[in-house]
């Protein structure tokens, strides 16, 4: 029966019908198959409860506040002060690239609107400095994806909800892991342009630097103002993400005047799909979930594997890894971490795991398949937005996902990279 789910799904999935509908259909199937005795009554309650919790109305605040900074100036400011700093060595311009997607999605936490912002200035400089179009596009939807570890964090503000635990702490222990991956991404730039011969730019000028600090010091104060403010208990997450917008707003209607009062009707409904979105997600997957644990799957699935782990650590890590991996290879992230997490929740408790790193694992998971065939969500954003056929927006991936891959097992090694931080703090 549990093949049959599985097979109905996959093939609901590869018609093209979106995520919520093979979710949905699979709940159904469990309903009216006898797997579970709750009927479709219960499956609204847990819809309903799914996307109850107060902290999930941070999702739309953050969305909002990336939409606004994306339209704005914001980006190319930030982007020049990178770009000071960073002109000069080998592999600048890639390394440019890729430190100011993870500037960027500080201020943001959207992949996807790092794409958007920082794609459409960085792409035409690396082609036009010799970088193929396949490198260029790589590292674009891969850098992007730091934005997933570097707060403010979606993917971290679900997994909070799910688990329960910290969003802030979540918040702090992402961000040594991903600077981790911005050192790793810019080694290999700095190695790629050592063997193509590619000559670094002339050094910038004390006086531009100067110039570009004091244009990016006000988006800067953003992730400061959210991390520190959630950590120095001056308010909440969802507080956080309403003062996100109004410092957005502040900043590019206000200040830099690069948005304007008519533009966010317009802003404000395109978030507004957008989390309309996330939140059937939420909900369906939600059910979903719970209608997995009622039918005992996850006990059946699972069940001989936290057995022969035990205590194992590393090796509960790793089984966890190796599942999300594989799923946001082929789902929605914020699907697989609603319905995955509540699944290895048990053998999350029986190794003694600390539920923080575990949430690093998770979403530097989420990040990896983000940006890895088939379906990753930044490879069809990236396609979208570049008009690039999908072969040449996934062929220069493999090398950024090896060596995501490399940083899952560094952190599944060495936890301390993801819990010295919140240890710190607290």
């Amino acid at each position: 029966m549990l093949i049959i789910l599985a097979v109905i799904m996959l093939v609901l999935l590869m018609m093209g019908y979106p995520m919520m509908v093979p979710l949905a259909v699979g709940t159904l199937f469990m309903m009216f198959t006898g797997l579970t005795f709750f009927g479709p009554d219960q499956a609204v309650t847990w819809m309903v409860n799914g996307v109850g919790s107060w902290v999930l109305a941070a999702v739309p605040m953050f969305i909002f506040a990336a939409d606004i900074l994306t339209k704005g100036h914001t980006a190319n400011r930030l982007l020049d002060l990178v770009d000071a700093f960073t002109r000069h060595l080998r592999g600048g311009l890639p390394i440019t690239t890729a430190a100011s997607c993870a500037v960027f999605g500080a201020v943001s936490g959207s992949t996807q609107a790092t794409v958007v912002a920082m794609g459409g200035p960085m792409r035409p400089r690396l082609l036009a400095k010799g970088y193929s179009d396949s490198f260029a596009l790589a590292l674009i939807i891969n850098a992007s994806d730091i934005a997933l570890l570097i707060p403010p964090s979606i993917g971290f503000i679900v997994y909070g909800v799910v688990m329960k635990t910290s969003i802030g702490d979540l918040f702090l222990a992402g961000i040594l892991p991903g600077l981790l991956v911005l050192l790793m991404f810019s080694v290999y730039c700095w190695i790629g342009a050592r063997v193509k011969g590619i000559e670094p730019e002339e050094r910038a000028s004390w006086g531009d630097r100067l110039k570009a600090m004091r244009g990016a010091i006000l988006p800067l104060g953003f992730p400061i103002l959210v991390v520190g403010g959630i950590y120095g208990g001056w308010f909440s997450a969802v507080e956080a993400s309403a003062i996100a917008v109004a410092y957005a707003l502040l900043l590019e209607v206000v200040i830099f005047r690069k948005v304007s009062v008519k533009d966010l009707g317009g802003l404000a409904l395109s978030s507004g799909m957008i989390t309309a979105v996330v939140f059937i997600l939420v909900a369906i997957g939600a059910a979903f979930s719970h209608t997995l644990g009622t039918a005992g799957i996850p006990e059946k699935l699972l069940g001989p594997a936290i057995e022969s782990i035990g205590q194992n650590q590393v090796a509960a890590l790793a089984l966890i890894a190796v599942a999300f991996f594989i799923g946001c290879m082929f789902v929605d992230p914020i699907v697989v971490i609603l319905i995955l997490v509540p699944i290895f929740k048990p053998l999350i408790e029986s190794a003694n795991l600390d539920p923080i790193h575990v949430g690093v694992i998770v979403t530097l998971q989420a990040a990896i398949g983000s940006a890895t065939p088939p379906f990753g969500c930044d490879i069809f954003t990236a396609i979208a937005v570049f008009r690039r056929p999908y072969l040449e927006v996934i062929r220069g991936t493999p090398p950024f996902i090896f060596m995501l891959l490399i940083a899952t097992f560094i952190l599944i090694l060495f936890p301390q990279l993801s819990l010295w931080l919140p240890a710190l703090g607290g």
